[in-house]
């Protein structure tokens, strides 16, 4: 494995205080020196850092890789490369794939194909319930000897509340989080958020109350059993209400917002265009305005990406005919940093929502740029501006809802574990 040194770069830990210019010295796939100037050391390769910022690869909790079982979309090499692209050094798959991850054979073969990619790191998660089907319970302690470190509905609510009791119970016993998804299906058949957008479009729309009512009930079966219960995708001002009060009585409780929902609204809707039909809907600017604040007063501490990537067929036709979801790996880090610049969070509290606070969530080991942690690490150039077009995307989906938008920083270098999956060339 080859010694790397970063040299000049302005290094910030958005777990710690540290914010310096200053080199790092990596060896063994570890930070062996971090700060000043290192000169003891010898490398294999000299990276120039100077006027760029060196911090944590980021930790992306929720990304649909479309592998297995719907590679036309996309692939986990495709996505695990692009990912290292956009700064992404751990990449946390849902388990609904086909076939779902209920088993330690699924997680080999997934574990399998991501280290040919040469890109970032992939972590499946294992499903609450064999097939998803919320019935019957999986062998949980050998999906967490296989490496999933908490066990998730993929997107699919169990409805039964005593087998959602009995996963969660089941889940604790080996200390495995549960990451739950806060809808009603039943009231979530429509594809914009209920309101005057999806009145003045006549298109069907899906309420808060979608949320709520499924959080409620999840909240309550989370009291009774003690489990670390972490909410995917909070969409909504009463979500965040609900939540907040929860936590007064229950500090296992958490949650993440996909980073598009802190940017749009209903209204981007506006002319039917697909890329906007997401899940979670797109809701008001109240909601909106109610998830920015959450972050800002500690509620909320956790964003993701939401990657969804489509074949272009999947978002063509009438809005509501069209599949849910967006590319999101590509844009994650841009629009972090888009927060800071329009001053809705600190750069240490963004950059520490998609590093060390998935990581500790998961009890991952990155997130951190500090010595003796795993080097895991992008290089960004904070002043290398690029318009987001469907050329400049490195995922295979290119329906991404900020088509259109330009962005301030380039990802220059991304490692994982000390080797270098992602560079380009600077004049």
């Amino acid at each position: 494995m080859s010694r790397i040194l970063i040299r000049n770069g302005r290094l910030i830990d958005p777990a710690d205080d540290l914010d310096t210019i200053g080199d790092v010295a990596i060896g063994d796939g570890r930070i062996i020196r971090l700060g000043g100037d290192i000169d003891d050391f010898t490398p294999d390769r000299v990276i120039d850092a100077e006027g760029q910022w060196v911090i944590p690869g980021l930790v992306d909790v929720c990304a649909r890789l479309r592998e297995p079982g719907a590679t036309r979309k996309a692939d986990i090499a495709s996505e695990a490369r692009a990912a290292a692209a956009g700064g992404i050094t751990t990449l946390v798959m849902p388990p609904d794939t086909d076939p779902v991850i209920d088993t330690p054979s699924v997680v080999e073969l997934i574990h399998h194909r991501a280290e040919s990619a040469a890109g970032a790191r992939v972590v499946p998660l294992g499903a609450l319930t064999r097939g998803l089907a919320g019935e019957a319970l999986p062998g949980m302690a050998g999906l967490a000897a296989a490496g999933c470190p908490a066990v998730s509905d993929g997107g699919q609510p169990v409805t039964d509340a005593l087998v959602l009791r009995r996963a969660l119970d089941y889940a604790a016993t080996f200390a495995l989080p549960g990451l739950l998804t806060p809808v009603e299906p039943t009231l979530a058949g429509g594809c914009l958020n209920e309101g005057a957008t999806a009145t003045r479009l006549g298109l069907p729309g899906i309420p808060a109350a979608a949320e709520t009512a499924a959080l409620g009930r999840q909240l309550a079966v989370a009291g009774a059993t003690g489990a670390r219960v972490h909410f995917g995708r909070l969409s909504s001002a009463e979500g965040v209400r609900a939540l907040t009060h929860a936590l007064g009585d229950n500090r296992k409780l958490s949650a993440d917002v996909a980073i598009h929902q802190l940017f749009l609204t209903d209204q981007d809707a506006m002319d039917y265009d697909p890329r906007f039909h997401l899940n979670p809907p797109l809701r008001d600017i109240i909601d909106r305005e109610a998830l920015r604040q959450a972050f800002a007063d500690g509620v909320l501490r956790i964003i993701c990406s939401d990657h969804q990537p489509h074949d272009a067929d999947a978002k063509e036709g009438p809005f509501a005919s069209t599949a849910p979801g967006a590319s999101g790996i590509d844009t994650l880090l841009p629009l972090l940093l888009r927060l800071v610049e329009d001053e809705v969070l600190p750069l240490r509290k963004a950059l520490a929502a998609a590093t060390i606070e998935p990581a500790r969530l998961l009890g991952l080991e990155g997130g951190r740029l500090a010595e003796g942690a795993a080097a895991d690490i992008a290089v960004v150039d904070p002043a290398d501006p690029w318009f987001c077009r469907p050329d400049t995307l490195r995922s295979r989906g290119k329906n991404s809802p900020f088509l259109g938008w330009e962005f301030s920083a380039r990802v220059c270098h991304t490692l994982v574990e000390g080797r270098l999956v992602h560079s380009i060339d600077r004049p």
